[in-house]
């Protein structure tokens, strides 16, 4: 019952979805397979920094509309109460199920998960040559150092 939480977003996505991410990353990889290109990969990995993941979108959507309905309710009408109970319900579901409904609205706009990101994140570095010393050194601290860099 409890998801996997390095692949409950893929795992629960549909096969298009996964599909047409891994199809955008590829092509963006692509464009970085010349010759120097350290400037533009290091920028595209600033921006990867900066990128929000599904968790983070999520998460800020959950919190926005449980105050949002939190608010209606008391100035409006208590029928909002729903809606700021019926989100946090969501978020728990997201949390052991790795599945919510808005993640197939989400996976379809293209917002990816940690891991995804991260994917994308060590492929750029591999090809600036950021592992290149630490591989052949075979300095497992290094290598970890050049990882996480």
């Amino acid at each position: 019952m409890i998801a996997d939480t390095a692949t409950s977003v893929s795992q629960n996505s549909t096969p298009q979805a996964n599909a047409k991410i891994r199809q955008d990353m590829e092509q963006r990889l692509a464009a970085f397979r010349s010759d120097d290109k350290n400037e533009l990969i290091s920028k595209r990995l600033q921006e990867l920094d900066r990128e929000w993941d599904v968790e983070r979108t999520l998460q800020t959507n959950f919190a926005t509309l449980s105050l949002v309905g939190l608010s209606l309710a008391t100035q409006l009408n208590k029928k909002w109460f729903a809606l700021a109970l019926g989100v946090p319900a969501f978020m728990v579901q997201h949390a052991l199920q790795g599945w919510c409904p808005p993640l197939p609205v989400l996976r379809k706009l293209g917002v990816r998960s940690a891991r995804e990101i991260s994917d994308e994140r060590f492929a750029l570095k591999a090809m600036r040559g950021d592992f290149d010393e630490a591989a052949q050194s075979r300095n497992a601290d290094a290598l970890i150092k050049a990882v996480r860099s």
